[in-house]
């Protein structure tokens, strides 16, 4: 309903390359963080770039592109599809939507390529679901920006090109206060603090940025300036949406295994598929991935159409999310011991599924957002 013959050949190619050149390295990778080079082995083959237009070196798709997603999360990559998506579908689209023609052959261009590697810089120590009290300032000098503030958990920040960094014009002013500024790794008052220990994601690396008396060329703000705010909502579209394609893609992945290991591992004499408690455990679990994963194209196709279905994309992240927390922790139960064991993936399957339920909107703040949108 949802997927042409071109997604199907791309689905196919992608599913190769990561097969040959991906999953080999998935387990070293988890170790030490993958190398920078695999940004520009996915810019060659047009993955970075697949819903840009083709004069910014893009593949011109559309929004079910998301295939790249969804096979990055069935082969397990964890750390490596959410620095990709935060390349792909995160950092760049503001670049695209809001950046001028010079902005985006500076910046867009290189990052389809994979020869610059992009983050976004929202959360702060004392700021994340409360992106209203972010305390970053920007305030303007002339033909600059005096950026001061620290950002935290940032995925790509140790080893990015440069930053899609959220601003305040001061720490009073309400909505119209916000600038996103591109600030470039080298800009005299940027330092990368500490690179951060997690507990999933193990391959990608995750930052604390500080910016001291950091002085940005106003020709880098994205967007008019005091639209920050409404351009970020913009983008937490997108974030959350290409978050729970993922989210329900890895879901689908688990549930895979676990139903092929529970068919063929015996006890009592049958494989344990064949115990009522279980099948009911795999029924409840293909049961609600089937259900989510067609509410999340429904609102995909939304999204692609131009729509801007904030309440259904807010309830797809919500339910992909929880149901993949879910899928993981009920493969545990079903492998046992072996479910708690770092050879058999499930177990970092369940770990790296957790963080989904934080970044791009808790589940807290997508229940907020969804009542709000129900007059509540």
């Amino acid at each position: 309903m949802y997927f042409t013959d071109a997604h199907d050949e791309l689905r196919l190619h992608i599913r190769k390359f990561l097969a040959n050149e991906v999953q080999p390295h998935l387990e070293e990778w988890e170790e030490k963080t993958f190398p920078d080079s695999i940004f520009k082995r996915f810019g060659e083959l047009g993955f970075l770039g697949l819903r840009y237009p083709p004069e910014y070196g893009g593949q011109g798709g559309d929004y079910f592109s998301v295939v790249l997603s969804e096979e990055m999360a069935r082969a397990g990559c964890g750390g490596l599809g959410m620095a990709v998506a935060v390349q792909a579908e995160m950092a760049t689209p503001p670049v695209f939507k809001f950046g001028t023609e010079e902005q985006k052959r500076k910046w867009l261009v290189p990052a389809i390529r994979g020869e610059q590697i992009a983050a976004l810089a929202i959360t702060e120590p004392d700021a994340g679901s409360d992106v209203a009290g972010i305390t970053t300032v920007a305030r303007r000098d002339g033909n600059h920006f005096v950026v001061n503030g620290r950002k935290i958990f940032i995925t790509n920040g140790a080893r990015c090109h440069w930053a899609l960094v959220v601003t305040k014009a001061d720490r009073e002013r309400g909505h119209k206060g916000y600038n996103l500024l591109v600030i470039e790794k080298g800009t005299p008052g940027f330092e990368v603090t500490r690179t951060l220990q997690k507990l999933g994601m193990h391959s990608s690396d995750t930052a604390e940025l500080l910016f001291e008396d950091c002085r940005v060329p106003s020709a880098n703000l994205l967007g008019d300036e005091g639209d920050g705010f409404k351009n970020l909502m913009w983008e937490l579209q997108g974030e959350r949406m290409i978050a729970a394609a993922g989210a329900i893609a890895g879901a689908a992945r688990v549930f895979d295994y676990t139903m092929d290991y529970a068919r063929n591992r015996k006890a009592f004499g049958q494989p344990i598929s064949q115990f009522q408690v279980i099948k009911h455990k795999l029924v409840d679990m293909g049961t609600k991935i089937a259900a989510v994963q067609s509410f999340v194209y429904q609102t995909a196709r939304q999204w692609d159409q131009g729509e801007y279905p904030v309440r259904e994309i807010s309830q797809a992240k919500l339910l992909a999310t929880q149901v993949a927390c879910e899928v993981a922790d009920e493969a545990i139960q079903i492998l046992g011991g072996h479910g708690y064991m770092r050879e058999f993936p499930v177990e970092r399957a369940w770990r790296d599924a957790r963080l989904a339920r934080i970044g791009a909107g808790t589940d807290e703040i997508m229940k907020e957002i969804i009542a709000k949108t129900y007059g509540l």
